[in-house]
């Protein structure tokens, strides 16, 4: 009984280290995104943190219009990037969990 439990700590612990890792390797993922009409561009990482705004010029004579970009880019990026983070940490943490006969059915 010990050993299995011990055995499963250390499964744990390594499962650990690998969404450690996963996460540091998400802030090398970049998610783009664009406006509909393509004048501002966004870039984050998996880790949501934004990278790059990039904007058309002709955006700079219309706040009201830059900041409508802004507000619905930013957020359609955030939800790209919360997607894909979260997939790979999913897969990293159902990777370690440990084989208990019926907890399939209380992960969905």
């Amino acid at each position: 009984m010990f050993g299995d439990l011990m055995g499963m700590m250390g499964k744990l612990k390594e499962t650990q280290k690998k969404v450690e890792a996963t996460k540091e390797r998400l802030n090398t993922v970049l998610v783009d995104e664009q406006s509909t009409d393509g004048l501002l561009k966004v870039t984050l990482t998996a880790n949501r943190e934004i990278k790059s705004i990039s904007l058309d010029d002709s955006l700079l004579e219309d706040k009201e219009h830059l900041e409508d970009n802004l507000i619905l880019t930013l957020n359609k990026a955030i939800a790209k990037a919360t997607q894909v983070n979260e997939t790979e940490l999913a897969a990293v943490a159902k990777e370690g969990m440990p084989n208990i006969p019926g907890l399939d059915s209380f992960m969905k």
